[in-house]
């Protein structure tokens, strides 16, 4: 799955289209290496965000295409 779609699926991103913009800024990297937004996300994957002066780290644990709103913190593990 893309970066941008995995981050809206699990809700680390309200949009689609502003994860796509975090990606094409550089404010997200996975494993340590900034990436685009073209990414496949793989379970394992650390991935951090840089928004403002806040950053969160998590680790992708499961990759789903539709995922419920209740069930979409189970996607990541924060670090």
């Amino acid at each position: 799955m893309r970066l941008d779609k995995y981050l809206k699926v699990s809700r680390l991103i309200k949009r689609r289209t502003v994860a796509n913009e975090a990606c094409d800024n550089g404010r997200i990297s996975v494993n340590g290496r900034v990436v685009k937004a073209s990414y496949e996300v793989k379970v394992g994957d650390k991935i951090e965000i840089a928004m403002g002066a806040r950053t969160v780290a998590v680790e992708v644990v499961q990759v789903a295409e539709n995922v419920r709103k209740d069930d979409a913190v189970t996607m990541y593990k924060e670090i």
